[in-house]
């Protein structure tokens, strides 16, 4: 009994040793993260449709020349910050008249073209998920009036409208308003804004020597088509694949020859970030001791190359300016390098732009990332 347990025990043993080496190699063999993936801005159409009120300023009362208001526009969201969208909107306006006191109506249709600023990832950096998002517009449309009939019937009671128009009249106006989107989720939000209006003084057929104006309060729902942000794929270390190699022995008088084992040597990464301050790619005081430490290793380890990779904050500037500055972080972290003894040929340099953003912070993303391997 003695000797079964005995061979049942070096029989487990042996079984637990086999398979721990199997998930060890297992483990060892899968890829390491270089770098994680990030969630980045996808471009995106959206749509919104809105209703609300129109105030058109004039001698009447604020109640006596509020109006029903209606807008749809559909956008283009290019970056994280800039958009562009085009505008159908109107329905009535009021003019009022003080003495006797009097009002009167007429419709409108305007057309626009929106330049949009997203306030929210311009302060606190991209987001999908943000609640309240703020976004700033500035834009261009043109005006057209129709139906005027009460105040050519004003007119024609005595009431002297020196701009008084007939028929249809189109005229050239300014606009510009702040906004904000209440996120539901991936495609639905909800749209709040103000917007301001500066027209033709012949708007509401009524002579000012100034521009008349128009102001709108407006609330609806915008739709997002497709996903306004995508997650970008990580990057991995490759994996060394390492061949055993077997002896077999022929038979027992074959001389056993010494095979000497290829000696395989491990050496560990170093991953330093050189950050930069906003629209500089110079080499701050506070980064010298990590340009220091990517020296050293460079010298402990002879053989090992320099991955230097500059990045800028998409928050800021344009792809242009961007694009010229990350490569400038990382000629300028290689220079660096070369002034400290690092020969040139052991130094790869690569700039990315604001095309890619490895981390989440506009901060974060003015940086030069050195990978030492």
């Amino acid at each position: 009994m003695k000797n079964k347990y005995h061979i049942l025990l070096v029989a487990f043993l042996i079984c637990s040793t086999a398979v721990f080496a199997q998930q060890s190699g297992s483990i060892s063999s899968q890829p390491r993260i270089k770098e994680e993936g990030k969630i980045v801005h996808n471009p995106h159409w959206f749509l919104s449709v809105q209703g609300g009120g129109a105030y058109t300023v004039g001698e009447a009362g604020f109640g006596d020349l509020l109006s029903p208001s209606i807008a749809i526009s559909l956008g283009y969201k290019f970056t994280p910050l800039f958009g562009l969208r085009a505008e159908a909107s109107g329905w009535q306006a009021k003019g009022g008249w003080v003495t006797p006191t009097t009002t009167y109506t007429y419709k409108y249709l305007q057309g626009s073209v929106d330049a949009m600023l997203d306030l929210g990832n311009l302060c606190c950096g991209f987001n999908p998920k943000r609640f309240f998002n703020a976004y700033l517009f500035l834009g261009v449309g043109l005006n057209g009036v129709f139906s005027n009939d009460e105040a050519v019937a004003l007119n024609a009671n005595g009431y002297k409208l020196h701009h008084l128009w007939t028929g249809k009249k189109a005229y050239v106006g300014g606009r510009g308003g702040l906004g904000a989107n209440l996120h539901l989720n991936d495609h639905v939000g909800i749209n709040l804004e103000l917007n301001t209006n500066m027209l033709s003084d012949k708007f509401n057929s009524k002579k000012g020597r100034n521009a008349d104006w128009q102001f709108n309060a407006l609330a609806g729902f915008t739709f997002t088509f497709g996903k306004s942000y995508k997650k970008t794929v990580p990057v991995y270390y490759d994996v060394e694949q390492v061949t055993p190699t077997t002896v077999i022995e022929k038979s027992e008088f074959t001389p056993v020859v010494n095979q000497s084992k290829k000696e395989i040597t491990v050496r560990d990464t170093l991953k330093q970030n050189i950050f930069f301050a906003l629209n500089s790619a110079r080499i701050q005081d506070d980064q010298q001791s990590k340009i220091a430490s990517l020296v050293e290793y460079m010298k402990k380890h002879p053989t090992a190359r320099m991955n230097v990779t500059g990045y800028a904050d998409i928050n800021t500037g344009n792809p242009r300016i961007n694009n010229r500055l990350s490569e400038t972080r990382a000629k300028n972290v290689a220079e660096a390098l070369k002034v400290k003894g690092i020969a040139a040929d052991r130094i790869i340099i690569d700039f990315k732009g604001d095309t890619v953003q490895p981390y989440s912070t506009p901060e974060e993303n003015r940086v030069s990332i050195c990978i030492a391997e």
